[in-house]
């Protein structure tokens, strides 16, 4: 098997299925883009992230550059991307733009729905992954991902500015880094490229963009990107996604079966316990406010009570699922296995 790029260089990723299942990610020799083969079996390969672009028809993303399009999420057709890096998110602003970014810091942009990619950023001498992506309109977006790497644009991905946000470290880190500045410039813009957390995901909820790590890192900011406040950190191992219900709770999902749940914008944390204890990857809810959390091991879980309870819906495949979304009375899962749309035994 190919070595997976980020092995034994980030020690918490590793222990995720972003790492336990990617293992089949080449590297490109330095500044080589090659576009991704078009394999027939691709919707049954590594899959890592899934949206629902406009009503009915869904973009998923995965190993080898793989951008899979489907009009009832059953059918799927693999369309032209011109890189072979394995890509870990996918988002679209309406029916026509979208980005997906992934490993090589990899951002590719469409403006059909997804039928034609575009590179916008390919750095394969960086050997780091871009994990997440989000845009407020057509023009301005983020990137994140690995060792607090952290792209903005505001003209629609023409350019991506690298950013650094000292209140992302920890409060050592800051105190380290202020005097460093004063004292030794040059260091200071070495050291700082090594002091933040991997950025594993971002979402946008209200007014507020949050952000979750490494390191039990979970951080807010109230001005669209421009400054952002680390909260108090409440537990100590990665964290893979977060999410606002419907009701106005946070939830935050990671290593081990560990979630987190709060009801007062993350000042205070309640752990809460689960029927599994394999690694949490994601969290989506459907239109009526059920929750659910996908995982390792096909783990699948369903709350009806605004997370504070879950049962075990898990897959008997045993697959990990990396992403979700609900259609209907059904979930589309994306695994390491590929696409899967199944049935959720809810309750009365």
């Amino acid at each position: 098997m190919h070595k997976y790029l980020l092995a034994g260089c980030l020690s918490a990723l590793a222990l995720t299925p972003l790492a336990a299942a990617m293992t089949e990610q080449s590297a490109l020799p330095p500044g080589e883009a090659k576009p991704a083969f078009m394999v027939p079996l691709a919707a049954k390969s590594l899959l890592t992230d899934v949206v629902e672009i406009t009503n009915g028809q869904f973009a998923a993303v995965g190993d080898r550059g793989h951008i899979l399009l489907s009009q009832d999420g059953t059918n799927w057709q693999q369309a032209q991307v011109p890189v072979q890096s394995l890509l870990t998110s996918v988002y679209f602003t309406d029916a026509d733009y979208g980005w997906a970014v992934g490993h090589d810091a990899t951002i590719l942009h469409s403006q059909d729905g997804g039928k034609t990619w575009q590179i916008q950023q390919f750095l394969p001498e960086t050997d780091k992954p871009l994990m997440d992506v989000y845009f407020f309109d057509r023009q301005r977006g983020m990137a994140v991902g690995a060792y607090g790497m952290f792209f903005t644009t505001n003209d629609g991905g023409n350019t991506w500015d690298k950013a650094f946000y000292l209140s992302l470290a920890s409060v050592d880190d800051q105190e380290f880094l202020a005097e460093l500045e004063e004292t030794d410039p040059e260091g200071y813009l070495l050291e700082r490229e090594s002091v933040l957390p991997h950025f594993n995901r971002l979402i946008v909820a209200g007014q507020q963009i949050l952000m979750v790590g490494e390191a039990g890192f979970v951080a807010i900011s109230e001005d669209a990107g421009e400054s952002w406040r680390r909260l108090e950190e409440f537990y100590n191992g990665s964290l893979f996604d977060i999410h606002r219900t419907q009701a106005g709770t946070l939830l935050v999902a990671g290593l081990r079966g560990n979630l987190f749940r709060s009801t007062d914008n993350g000042e205070s944390w309640q752990d809460i316990a689960l029927p599994v204890s394999a690694t949490l990857n994601s969290i989506f809810e459907d239109d009526s406010g059920k929750l659910y959390l996908a995982g390792n091991a096909g783990a699948l879980l369903l709350s009806e009570d605004d997370g504070l309870n879950f049962v075990d819906q898990s897959q008997a495949d045993g697959r990990a699922v990396l992403n979700g979304l609900a259609i209907a009375e059904q979930v589309l899962l994306v695994t390491e296995a590929g696409v899967k749309l199944t049935t959720i035994n809810k309750s009365e």
